[in-house]
């Protein structure tokens, strides 16, 4: 976090760290997620919001200075971004690495098809319409590395079988949405 704020990217400030234990920034305002859900935010430009970010974090320079590497967050989805009076702002960087950006892109599209696709879940709609903007507003790169990311979700742990077993689903709905 504090690489991606030193280059002007939104993210929660750190003030002091001492090895686990971090000192942040306190934000105020709804998550993305939760704004959507109110109706206090159309899930279409939720879907660029995410868009955005990415293309934020992905101007950044790695932390290894690896040219064709960038920093990437690995968890971009609507509970992770807060609306504050400063503008968005994404937390919870545990996943944080570099690599390649279409990896990062890819992961969210996975994530929001999950909701989209999972059988009665109560923003299956909304996920859908985020997910649509968010593949327009992205041009397609989420399919450059969507086995990958699809792999990478798999092996989630905090993923149920049920969930598991739709990933093939999730990645249908990607590759049709982004045509």
């Amino acid at each position: 976090m504090a690489h991606v704020t030193a280059h002007g990217f939104p993210a929660p400030a750190v003030f002091a760290a001492d090895g686990t234990d971090l000192v942040m920034e306190r934000l105020h305002g709804p998550v993305l997620l939760d704004a959507v859900a109110a109706g206090d935010h159309d899930a279409r430009d939720a879907g660029r919001v995410l868009a955005d970010l990415h293309t934020r974090l992905h101007a950044l320079p790695s932390r290894t200075g690896t040219a064709d590497e960038r920093v990437l967050h690995l968890d971009l989805h609507p509970a992770n971004v807060v609306l504050t009076p400063r503008g968005p702002v994404l937390i919870d960087w545990t996943n944080a690495t570099d690599g390649p950006p279409d990896l990062d892109v890819a992961l969210t599209a996975v994530i929001l098809a999950q909701v989209a696709v999972a059988p009665g879940h109560e923003y299956a709609g909304v996920a859908g319409a985020m997910l649509t903007a968010f593949l327009d507003a992205t041009g397609g790169q989420a399919l450059a590395m969507l086995d990958d990311a699809v792999s990478r979700r798999a092996t989630d742990r905090s993923l149920t079988a049920a969930e598991a077993g739709l990933l093939g689903d999730e990645a249908a709905l990607i590759t049709s949405s982004a045509r």
